[in-house]
C-alpha cells in the first residue's frame, strides 16, 4: 500500500469531463525579446477578446518568471493579482490590449522547458506547458493566436535569430546587438511557439511544392556538424513530396527551418516552420551513426514535418486529445518509412516496439486509454499508448475503410478542421462520413485501456470438407476499468493446406465485434493451418491451438511476411517459456525452422535477420505467470548456444556473404549488414574459439558504425580480454562526440555479464556521465533499467541504483526523471522477494523531499495496489 504520510500534497487532478472553452481568446500577440543567457526580458502585447457572455477576469498562466509591469490598453494598472503563479486581471470590456514585461533566466533552466540555454545557444521547448515559463499567457492548446516576434541579441554571440513563420525584417544596432522580426500568419497554440538564438550554420536546399511555390529549407547546426546533416535534409525533401502524393498536403510557408540542439527532453518538436530537434535525430555519417540511427532520423524528420497538417494546422482542443495529433502522425511516419525501404521489415520493427513498450504499459499500473480521462501532469502522458497504440488505432481504421475511402476521410478531416483545435471524436466522425462506415463500437478503442486477447481455435475432422474457426475475445481489467466491453477487432486471416502448402481459404478481413464468433469454411479437403492477424491488423495478443509443426510450417510457407515472422517468433517463444518454466525444452523445431529460413534464397536478408532473432528476455517474461529473470536468461542463452552450434556453417556463410563489403546506405546493403551482425552474435553464442577474434577484427577494420557497434556489443557481452581493449579504443576515438559516447555508455549498460550492475554503478561516476543531459541519462540509467537480467539482479542493487538516479534527476529535470519510473512499477509481475525491493524503492522515491508532481504521479500510481 502507498504510504502517503510523508508524500507531498497531491496536485490537482485534471479531468477530461471538466473541459470548458477558454474565457478569453487571444487572436493576435506581439513578443519582444531582449535575449541574454543570464537575464532575458520579454515584452508581450496580447489582443484579448471575451469568449461568451460572462464576467470572469482574464487569467494568464505563468511559471518562474519575474513580473516587471502590467498595462491594460496602454495604462499601467495595479488591480491585478497572482493566484499561485497565474496572473489574474479584472477586465470590464469585451476586447482589450494587455501588455506585460517579465524577466527570465535561461541558463538556470535545467528543466529544459520554456526558454533555456544549451551549449551556447538559446532555444525553446513549449509542449506541453512550457510557454508559461516565457511569459504570461492562457497556455492551453485551444487558444489559437497569430504571433509576431522581435528578437534583439548580442550579434557576436547570437548571430542567428530564428522564430516561427517567415522572416520579415532584420537590422543592426550601434551597441553590438542586432534584431530580427518574424511573423507567423497561421493561428497556433502557444505550445507551438519557438525561438532560437545561436551561432549556427545552415545546410540549405529548396523544395518546389505541387502548386509551384518554392520553399527555402535549412538545417542549422554547429559548423563542425554541417557534413552530418545531408541525410536529414534529404529525408525532409522526401517527406514533403510524400505528403503531397499520399495525402495531398502542401507546405504553406516560405521557409522551413530545423535546429539541432544537444539538450532536449524529446526527440524533436514540430513548432510551425521552426522544428527543434534533439541532435541525435539530425546528425549522421557512416562513422558515427548506425543504420538504425539513419532510419530513425528519416522517420523523426518526417514525423515532425507531417505535423504541419496533423498537429499544427489542426491541433488538439485539450491535452486529453493528444493522440489526435500523435497517433495519426506516428501512423503517417510509419507509412512513409515503409515506402522508403522494406515494408515488411518496417512492420516487424513497429510491432516489436509496440510489444516492448506499450503492451507492458497496458498490463501495468500506468495503463490508460489512448484518450485518457484524467492526469496530474500532462507530460506523463507522452506515452507508448498515446503514440504507438494510437497509431495502431488509426491503422485499423485505414484497414477497415480501405485505401480510397480512408483518403477521402482524411481529406474531409483536413478540410473541415483546418485552423481549429479539434478532438478525437471529430477525427472519427470524419472517418465515418468520408469513409462511409459505422464506427460507433470502434470508438471504444479511445476509451478502454488494456490489450485485447483473442483465442482462435481451428477444428477440422479428418475426411470432412469443413473447418470451423472459433474466435473469442476478452479485454483484461485495468486500473479504474474492472470490466470491459467487446472491441472491434479487424483480423486478417487465411488458411493453408498442411500437406500441399496451397491456399485453402483466401485472405479475408474478419471484423470480430462480439465476445465469441464462429466462422465456417467449406471445401477444406486437407488439414488446414491458420494464418491469423496477418500484417498485425489488430494490436492484440492472439492465442491459438496451432502446434509447433504448424508454426514451423507457416515460418516456411506463409505468404504474408509479418505472419511468417510471427510464426517463427511464436515457435521460439513457446519453446523459451517452456524451458524457463521446466528447465529444459526440445530445441529441434526451432533449429529446423531457422535452418529453413537461412536457406531460403528468395527472402530479403533484412527479413531473415529479424526472423531468426530470438524474442527478448523481457518479452519472454511477459508471457510467464511470474517473471523469473534468471531462468529466462538461462533458457534464452541455452537456445542461442544451440542455434549457434547446430547452424555453425550457415552462420559463417551469412557472415562471409557481407564481410568486407564497402559501406552503402540502401535497403539491400542494410539488410546484408543486419544479417551479418546477427550471424556474428550467434557465432559468439556458440562458444567458437575464434568468435572474439572475429568480432575484434570487425571492430578494428570496419568502415561504419553499424558494424563497429555490433562488434563492440558482441565483445561487451563476453569474457574475452579483447573486451576492455575494444571499449577503450571506442572511448578514445569518440570521447569528443556526445552522441557516439552515448552508445559507449548504453552498450555497457545493456551487457548481459554478471558484473553489469557494478559496472553501471562505476559508469555513473565517470567524468563524462551527467544527469543534466537527457540523452546521457537515458543512455546509462534508461538502458540499464530495461536490461532485464542486470536490473533485476537478486540483491536489489539495480533497483537502488535506478531509484537513486531518479531522485537526483528529479531536481534537475522532472520530465526525464518521471519517464524512468515504469520499470520499477512492474513489481506485480515478479516474485515477492524482488517485488518487495521494487516497492521499497518506489516508496523511497515518494518520500524524497521536494518531489515534483511529474515524479509523484508516476511513483504513486506505480505503488497503488
Amino acid at each position: 500500500m502507498l504510504d502517503v504520510q510523508n508524500a507531498p500534497a497531491q496536485p490537482t487532478v485534471i479531468q477530461r469531463e471538466d473541459y470548458r472553452p477558454p474565457d478569453w481568446q487571444v487572436p493576435d500577440m506581439a513578443l519582444d525579446f531582449d535575449l541574454d543567457a543570464t537575464a532575458t526580458r520579454v515584452k508581450a502585447t496580447l489582443s484579448v477578446t471575451r469568449n461568451g457572455a460572462h464576467d470572469r477576469p482574464l487569467r494568464l498562466d505563468g511559471a518562474g518568471q519575474k513580473l516587471l509591469s502590467v498595462e491594460v490598453d496602454g495604462v499601467a494598472v495595479n488591480d491585478w493579482r497572482l493566484d499561485g503563479e497565474a496572473l489574474v486581471i479584472p477586465l470590464s470590456g469585451d476586447a482589450h490590449t494587455i501588455e506585460t514585461e517579465v524577466e527570465i533566466a535561461p541558463e538556470r533552466n535545467t528543466q529544459l522547458m520554456g526558454l533555456y540555454a544549451s551549449g551556447g545557444l538559446l532555444c525553446t521547448q513549449c509542449e506541453a506547458e512550457g510557454f508559461r515559463r516565457i511569459t504570461y499567457f492562457p497556455d492551453r492548446p485551444d487558444v489559437l493566436t497569430r504571433y509576431k516576434v522581435r528578437m534583439t541579441a548580442d550579434k557576436a554571440r547570437y548571430p542567428i535569430l530564428l522564430a516561427n513563420g517567415d522572416p520579415i525584417a532584420e537590422g543592426d544596432q550601434e551597441d553590438g546587438k542586432h534584431w530580427a522580426e518574424w511573423h507567423d500568419p497561421f493561428p497556433k497554440p502557444s505550445y507551438l511557439f519557438a525561438l532560437v538564438a545561436a551561432d549556427l550554420k545552415p545546410n540549405r536546399s529548396t523544395f518546389t511544392t505541387m502548386s509551384g511555390r518554392e520553399v527555402a529549407l535549412a538545417i542549422w547546426v554547429r559548423e563542425r556538424d554541417l557534413a552530418k546533416t545531408d541525410h536529414a535534409l534529404h529525408a525532409l525533401e522526401l517527406a514533403m513530396a510524400w505528403d503531397e502524393h499520399v495525402y495531398g498536403r502542401e507546405y504553406d510557408l516560405d521557409v522551413f527551418n530545423i535546429v539541432a540542439v544537444d539538450d532536449f527532453n524529446f526527440g524533436a518538436m514540430e513548432n510551425k516552420g521552426l522544428n527543434i530537434f534533439n541532435s541525435r535525430y539530425i546528425l549522421a555519417d557512416p562513422d558515427t551513426a548506425t543504420d538504425l540511427d539513419y532510419d530513425a532520423i528519416a522517420a523523426v524528420v518526417a514525423h515532425e514535418y507531417f505535423h504541419n497538417w496533423s498537429g499544427d494546422r489542426i491541433t488538439c482542443r485539450d491535452w486529453f486529445q493528444l493522440s489526435l495529433k500523435e497517433g495519426f502522425t506516428v501512423f503517417r511516419d510509419q507509412s512513409f518509412s515503409a515506402d522508403q525501404g522494406s515494408a515488411a521489415v518496417k512492420r516487424i520493427e513497429d510491432v516489436r516496439t509496440l510489444r516492448a513498450a506499450q503492451f507492458p504499459e497496458d498490463a501495468g499500473p500506468l495503463a490508460h486509454p489512448i484518450r485518457p480521462d484524467s492526469y496530474l501532469e500532462i507530460s506523463n502522458f507522452y506515452t507508448a499508448t498515446v503514440y504507438n497504440k494510437g497509431a495502431e488505432v488509426i491503422r485499423m481504421m485505414a484497414t477497415i475503410l480501405g485505401r480510397d475511402r480512408f483518403r477521402r476521410a482524411t481529406d474531409l478531416y483536413f478540410d473541415r478542421f483546418d485552423g481549429t483545435a479539434a478532438t478525437c471524436e471529430d477525427f472519427v466522425a470524419c472517418m465515418e462520413e468520408g469513409g462511409e462506415a459505422d464506427l460507433a463500437q470502434f470508438r471504444l478503442w479511445y476509451s478502454q485501456a488494456g490489450t485485447p486477447r483473442v483465442t482462435a481455435t481451428l477444428t477440422h475432422e479428418e475426411g470432412s470438407d469443413r473447418a470451423t474457426l472459433t474466435l473469442e475475445q476478452s479485454v483484461p481489467a485495468t486500473p479504474g476499468q474492472p470490466t470491459k466491453q467487446p472491441m472491434v477487432l479487424p483480423l486478417r486471416l487465411k488458411l493453408f493446406g498442411r500437406d500441399s502448402a496451397a491456399t485453402l481459404a483466401p485472405e479475408r478481413l474478419v471484423m470480430l465485434s462480439d465476445p465469441r464468433e464462429e466462422i465456417v469454411f467449406e471445401g477444406i479437403d486437407e488439414r488446414p493451418v491458420l494464418s491469423i492477424n496477418r500484417g498485425f491488423s489488430a494490436p492484440v495478443i492472439v492465442e491459438t491451438n496451432r502446434t509447433p509443426a504448424d508454426l514451423a510450417f507457416l515460418s516456411a510457407h506463409d505468404d504474408d511476411p509479418f505472419a511468417r515472422y510471427e510464426a517463427m517468433q511464436q515457435l521460439m517463444l513457446d519453446t523459451l517459456v517452456a524451458a524457463a518454466a521446466h528447465g529444459r525444452a526440445d530445441h529441434a523445431a526451432v533449429v529446423g525452422a531457422v535452418r529453413n529460413t537461412l536457406a531460403d534464397g528468395s527472402l530479403d536478408p533484412a527479413f531473415v535477420a529479424e526472423a531468426v532473432l530470438l524474442p527478448s528476455e523481457a518479452f519472454i517474461g511477459d508471457h510467464m505467470p511470474v517473471v523469473d529473470p534468471d531462468r529466462v536468461f538461462a533458457a534464452r542463452e541455452a537456445l542461442r548456444r544451440e542455434l549457434g552450434k547446430s547452424l555453425a556453417p550457415e552462420w559463417r556463410s551469412a557472415y562471409d556473404a557481407a564481410a568486407g563489403e564497402p559501406y552503402a546506405y540502401n535497403p539491400a546493403a542494410k539488410g546484408r549488414r543486419r544479417l551479418k551482425n546477427v550471424a556474428l552474435g550467434y557465432i559468439a553464442a556458440s562458444g567458437a574459439d575464434d568468435a572474439a577474434d572475429l568480432a575484434f577484427r570487425q571492430f578494428e577494420t570496419c568502415d561504419n558504425m553499424t558494424d563497429r557497434q555490433a562488434a563492440l556489443s558482441t565483445l561487451a557481452n563476453g569474457t574475452s580480454d579483447k573486451r576492455i581493449a575494444a571499449l577503450d579504443i571506442f572511448y578514445n576515438r569518440y570521447s569528443d562526440n556526445p552522441l557516439v559516447l552515448d552508445k559507449w555508455f548504453s552498450t555497457q549498460a545493456l551487457s548481459t555479464r554478471d558484473d553489469t550492475p557494478a559496472e553501471v554503478e562505476a559508469l555513473a561516476k565517470h567524468a563524462d556521465f551527467t544527469l543534466a543531459n537527457p540523452n546521457r541519462a537515458r543512455s546509462l540509467v534508461g538502458a540499464f533499467s530495461v536490461n532485464q537480467r542486470a536490473f533485476h539482479e537478486a540483491s536489489g542493487r539495480g533497483y537502488r541504483f535506478v531509484a537513486d538516479q531518479i531522485i537526483a534527476l528529479d531536481k534537475l529535470n522532472p520530465q526525464t526523471a518521471a519517464r524512468m519510473v515504469p520499470p520499477l512499477g512492474r513489481w506485480r509481475r515478479f516474485a515477492e522477494d524482488r517485488a518487495a525491493k521494487m516497492r521499497a524503492e518506489l516508496q523511497r522515491i515518494l518520500e524524497s523531499p521536494g518531489l515534483s508532481k511529474d515524479l509523484f504521479e508516476q511513483a504513486s500510481k506505480s505503488l497503488e495496489s
